[in-house]
């Protein structure tokens, strides 16, 4: 089952490439830069990746952050995710990135999305891994500098799918970014927003209603909400959800409790992603092999999950039916 899940074609739909950054890489990066890490060694840091909440995580996600410098680390950190996605038959990714990590200590722009729009060529002419880049906000900052990243991001567009929005979910609803998603749609791109992870259901469904996202990115606490699940289904609103980060950070205290299975089997759209896989412990196949061994998923759930995540990714109608003509050979 295992060399079944990794030879599977997969797509991923929820991936932060700063979250993709190994600790070998960080102390490579470190080095080439200069900058000192507060840890000794790789098996220090290793043991740092031990954490108990989003807030304790995010902490060392941004210090991680801050060894990438120049346009090579972001493509360096870009490849690095892409030769994971190779070894697993992941031909399709739709990750995101976080611009303001970045500006705010002064990183340009431009440095950061030429690294990473390099790589992505390179991944489709050199695997066929076709790719979609969406930009997101960081939702503990206000509304105000996400405007001024979407400005920023204007050069660009070429370059970006669309707009996330992430970071702390508690103490920072949907409503808080009204207005800066609207304008982005008007601009053309499409619209996800994390959801329902460590915030209430009812961010959910503002996330519909006021920020009218294409996806919903995680979304576990609909089960919380029956008439949410009933809209979810009926809409068919895909989530990104993510099991192995889901359990690292408390949202479940054991994968044995995860409910994509519950929700999968109720007809909501949802997907198998691994989000930050660096800190929580798994690229995309170990989350499928999570599931399987937590949870009992079969192989006929695997393959329902494999192509939603084709059908709701936001890849051409012509990509969607040659990836989905490769997952219907498995039956």
């Amino acid at each position: 089952m295992d060399s079944f899940l990794n030879s599977m074609p997969k797509a991923e739909l929820h991936l932060h490439l700063e979250g993709t950054l190994e600790p070998e890489l960080m102390f490579a990066l470190a080095e080439r830069n200069g900058i000192e890490l507060p840890y000794a060694s790789v098996d220090e840091l290793s043991r740092a990746y031990n954490f108990g909440n989003l807030q304790d995580f995010l902490d060392l996600y941004y210090q991680g952050a801050e060894v990438l410098q120049t346009e090579q680390d972001f493509y360096d950190l870009t490849w690095a995710y892409i030769e994971r996605c190779k070894a697993q038959n992941v031909i399709h990714i739709e990750p995101f990135f976080d611009p303001q990590t970045h500006t705010e200590r002064s990183i340009p722009f431009a440095t950061v999305i030429r690294g990473i729009s390099r790589a992505l060529a390179d991944a489709e002419s050199k695997y066929g891994i076709s790719s979609g880049l969406i930009m997101c906000f960081l939702r503990h900052l206000s509304e105000l500098e996400a405007f001024n990243t979407l400005h920023q991001a204007e050069p660009y567009l070429d370059n970006i799918i669309g707009i996330g929005l992430d970071s702390s979910e508690q103490g920072h609803p949907p409503a808080k970014f009204e207005r800066v998603f609207a304008k982005a749609r008007s601009m053309g791109l499409l619209a996800v927003a994390h959801a329902g992870e460590e915030g209430p259901a009812q961010n959910i469904i503002d996330a519909l209603d006021l920020l009218h996202v294409d996806r919903i990115d995680h979304g576990v606490r609909a089960t919380d909400d029956a008439e949410l699940m009933q809209r979810l289904a009926q809409e068919k609103m895909a989530l990104t959800v993510c099991p192995l980060s889901n359990t690292r950070l408390r949202v479940f205290d054991d994968m044995s409790q995860h409910n994509i299975l519950q929700m999968l089997e109720q007809g909501v759209k949802v997907t198998v992603n691994s989000d930050d896989p660096a800190y929580f412990g798994g690229y995309l196949t170990e989350n499928f092999i999570a599931l399987e061994q937590g949870l009992g998923m079969t192989r006929g759930q695997a393959l329902e999950l494999a192509r939603n995540s084709f059908e709701y990714s936001f890849a051409s109608p012509n990509r969607k039916a040659e990836m989905l003509a490769l997952l219907g050979k498995l039956g």
